[in-house]
């Protein structure tokens, strides 16, 4: 397993055809509404790509907002879920943001996906509220060992 920094062009491109895969094929987001202003390498993102056995498997990432990292667009190609991926991409955003002395990380996550943010240590910070057709919540989680 490997998690690596996009910095090309190509890459980018490679975590647009898994989100592609995967939120808007899958789980039927709008196309539209898939991808932002934030979606290029120039951008207030660092965008990530997760290998297992050497296959790219999935991808996520994060923007920082008035030191605030708010973790965005995780997902992992249907094939490789179940081999601990979503832990070590939260893992390595949260280092992402560690490195910009980032103390507090947010996401807005899949209801569906509750349970897997809780035991990474994520607080439930709201009411359930819908994106994209689809109920989520807003978790939280300081980043200040206690």
């Amino acid at each position: 397993m490997l998690v690596k920094k996009i910095t090309t062009q190509n890459d980018l491109s490679i975590a647009f055809k898994i989100r592609t895969q995967v939120f808007v094929e899958e789980q039927g987001v709008p196309l539209e509404d898939e991808f932002d202003e934030f979606d290029k390498l120039d951008s207030q993102c660092e965008h990530i790509l997760v290998y297992y056995n050497e296959k790219i498997a999935g991808t996520g990432r994060i923007r920082i907002l008035n030191g605030v990292g708010k973790l965005e667009r995780i997902c992992i190609l249907k094939s490789y879920r179940k081999f601990g991926l979503g832990k070590e991409i939260i893992k390595s955003l949260e280092e992402i943001a560690r490195e910009e002395e980032v103390t507090y990380v947010k996401l807005h996550g899949q209801t569906q996906a509750e349970g897997f943010y809780q035991k990474l240590g994520y607080q439930v910070s709201s009411d359930v509220f819908v994106e994209d057709g689809i109920p989520h919540i807003l978790m939280s989680k300081s980043l200040v060992d206690k």
